[in-house]
């Protein structure tokens, strides 16, 4: 077997599932989880009839072509021009992707390579990070950095901060925009700074953007390419964007989204992937087109979350440190004392489910960023979350006078 296997840890919800092993939740309350980042809003009905329409056609009559059909490709590249108003070519800078977590892990193993020096590459992470980064890295061989990350800037990264010695070994970067679990986006000025280091030192960026059509600001987030183009960089040199219609769409289930960028690593990631066998059924394909042409349910689905953490945020920023995100389906709250006692009481008392931060971070620089900290995920329908944050406050309320 990989031996690099064994330097895997176990995720966050199976350490979960650990920490309520001896657990008995109140049986009187029904039970709620805010632990997994899973939309639960309905399923657009457009999306669903494409999807009947090609099974009931000859949609599953064919293998299907790994770079996707161009009428794919063609709706990503209108999708992008709509939102970023960006030129993308459909043919050479768009690939469709089984979802963002396979393709982010698969891209690593593209890009990472034995060191001329012999020493092992790295690869530079967020911390706190959504964890397929850190597997991606180690099963390709490489040495993950966390970076250090400022709590008081929403947990936004301090990449000055990488020493120039761990910059010149880097062969990728991940980062996140927005941010999970803190919900942050990266300024112009950021992307600026990580523009020049990439230039200088050589290493490509896979920017995970699942989030991005969910935000909390008259704004929308600014994205990787979106930001290339800005700064003159029209050829997304060394820069792989990835998204998803999962959060944007509501279809988890159906694992749909694209990676778009530089053209040469499209091409090489398009050339794994092919011997990968990662095609996107046809199926799934039409119904993709029919969910990217479309932005009517995105509104809906965008104002549905903003309706949720307007009720149920100052609710709970009465009894934990919490603030509204700039994007996302998150709240990640300070609490007192330790994050994991936090959860496994209150999954005992209330019956609700939350996701201790230090599962979602690594101890680097002499600290772990998420210890003391939760992770809720307001996926549920409004009625269900606030039901959800009054069983918090009053459990917390019950801390602070036992």
């Amino acid at each position: 077997m990989n031996a690099h296997l064994a330097l895997l840890q176990a995720y966050p919800f199976e350490r979960l599932r650990q920490l309520f092993s001896t657990v008995t939740p109140n049986p009187g309350l029904r039970p709620i989880s805010l632990g997994i980042g899973e939309p639960r809003h309905a399923t657009p009905a457009l999306i669903k009839q494409a999807y009947c329409d090609a099974i009931m056609g000859t949609g599953l009559a064919g293998y299907p072509a790994t770079a996707g059909e161009s009428a794919l490709r063609e709706a990503i590249a209108h999708w992008l021009h709509r939102r970023y108003q960006l030129m993308v070519n459909p043919g050479t800078q768009i690939l469709p992707i089984n979802g963002s977590r396979e393709a982010l892990f698969a891209f690593a193993q593209t890009v990472l390579a034995p060191a001329a020096s012999g020493a092992r590459p790295v690869v530079v992470c967020p911390n706190p990070f959504y964890q397929i980064y850190e597997g991606a890295a180690l099963l390709g061989g490489a040495e993950p950095y966390f970076v250090a990350s400022d709590p008081k800037r929403n947990f936004a990264q301090d990449w000055a901060s990488v020493p120039a010695e761990v910059w010149a070994r880097t062969q990728l970067l991940f980062v996140c925009s927005p941010g999970n679990p803190a919900g942050a986006v990266m300024p112009l000025s950021e992307w600026k700074l990580l523009f020049e280091l990439s230039d200088r030192y050589g290493f490509v960026i896979a920017s995970d953007e699942c989030y991005s059509e969910i935000y909390f600001r008259d704004e929308a987030p600014l994205g990787g390419l979106e930001a290339a183009a800005a700064l003159g960089r029209s050829d997304f040199k060394n820069l792989l964007a990835f998204t998803s219609l999962s959060k944007r769409s509501n279809v988890p289930g159906m694992r749909s989204g694209f990676c778009a960028g530089d053209a040469a690593l499209i091409k090489d990631f398009l050339l794994y992937r092919t011997y990968h066998g990662s095609a996107m059924s046809p199926v799934v394909q039409s119904a993709s087109i029919a969910a990217w042409n479309d932005e009517a349910h995105v509104l809906d689905n965008r104002a549905q979350y903003r309706q949720k953490f307007a009720q149920i945020t100052p609710l709970l920023a009465e009894v934990l440190d919490v603030a509204l995100p700039d994007a996302g389906f998150y709240l990640w709250a300070g609490v007192q004392g330790s994050d994991e006692d936090f959860a496994r009481d209150l999954y005992a008392t209330y019956n609700v489910t939350v996701l201790p931060g230090s599962y979602l971070a690594r101890e680097a620089h002499g600290l772990n960023p998420g210890a003391g900290r939760i992770r809720m995920a307001l996926v549920a329908q409004a009625d269900e979350c606030m039901e959800a944050a009054q069983r918090i406050v009053a459990f917390v309320k019950s801390r602070q006078s036992s």
